[in-house]
């Protein structure tokens, strides 16, 4: 009587907390969970006509379809090479953001500057897409006409020039996303205890001093949790942005072919599921395997930290 007793009153006690998790529980379960029963479709052909359940079972074969091109190895190296720069420069940068709008003394300057850095990232990547296609433009774009013109520069055809496009997207990814990204260090970084840097500035600390001695390392928590859970998704890649802003270019598929563009154009020739499940599965394993890997590193070299 006791025990049933603990376990409504503990219930009773969690239940507001519940209630708040709720939407994102039903979230996952819907979006992440749930679609989960479906993967046996990437052992099948799929037919319309015989249904998902009647359709025939095809073992590896839809598998092989990821590797059946000399595409393989580029789309595989660009997928990670290019998720590898972002965790990087990304992490850098959110950092530096969210000191700096930390440091701004009024409250009205720091909305003004944080909605700046927020903004771009409520724009799809069909609406950066032809931003970027006005800067870029081999007739019209800013750059050839504003300042290589004037600088009797002649001008560059950027959607035929492989060159240019690994800076390009790292530096659209990050114009969108630093500013998001830097939220949840704003959030640790005012977790901090003040009291730690009036002590520090009663030592006669600088400010740069506070920020590595103080700001950092009480930071390395959160950044070893978001980079464990950007590991996880280092075999996926953002899809309009590898879509949209080279403006499906052929010329730069060298450059711009990922593993989620590649499948894309594949079923808009084929029109297999059965080949987008398997890739979906396939990026799903890996990654799993990556956090598993990363989170035993991290252990081993500072077990406080590690997920789990």
């Amino acid at each position: 009587m006791k025990a049933k007793a603990k376990k409504k009153a503990s219930l009773r006690q969690n239940l507001p907390l519940l209630l708040i998790a709720a939407p994102g529980i039903i979230y996952l379960l819907i979006n992440n969970y749930i679609p989960m029963a479906g993967l046996f479709v990437a052992f099948k052909k799929y037919n319309f006509m015989k249904g998902l359940f009647g359709s025939d079972w095809c073992g590896l074969e839809n598998f092989k379809f990821l590797f059946a091109t000399k595409d393989a190895w580029i789309m595989t190296r660009n997928t990670l090479l290019y998720n590898v720069v972002f965790i990087i420069v990304g992490t850098v940068f959110a950092i530096a953001i969210a000191i700096m709008l930390c440091e701004l003394g009024k409250r009205i300057r720091v909305k003004l500057f944080q909605a700046a850095f927020l903004m771009p990232n409520l724009l799809s990547w069909v609406v950066i897409g032809f931003i970027a296609f006005a800067f870029l433009s081999a007739e019209t774009g800013f750059i050839n006409k504003s300042i290589l013109e004037p600088l009797g520069i002649e001008p560059v055809t950027w959607y035929m020039e492989e060159a240019p496009w690994p800076f390009i997207i790292v530096l659209v990814n990050l114009w969108k996303n630093a500013g998001y990204q830097s939220i949840v260090y704003m959030a640790s970084i005012s977790g901090i205890d003040r009291s730690m840097y009036e002590a520090a500035v009663l030592d006669g600390a600088s400010k740069m001093q506070q920020i590595f001695r103080i700001t950092l390392p009480n930071l390395k928590p959160t950044i070893i949790t978001l980079t464990l859970m950007s590991v996880g998704r280092m075999f996926y890649s953002d899809f309009g942005l590898f879509y949209q802003v080279p403006q499906n270019s052929g010329a730069l598929f060298n450059v711009t072919q990922t593993i989620d563009t590649y499948v894309y154009r594949g079923l808009m020739e084929s029109n297999n599921i059965g080949m987008s499940a398997a890739a979906g599965f396939y990026q799903s394993i890996v990654g799993f395997l990556l956090v598993l890997v990363a989170n035993w590193i991290v252990r081993k070299l500072d077990s406080d930290n590690a997920l789990f």
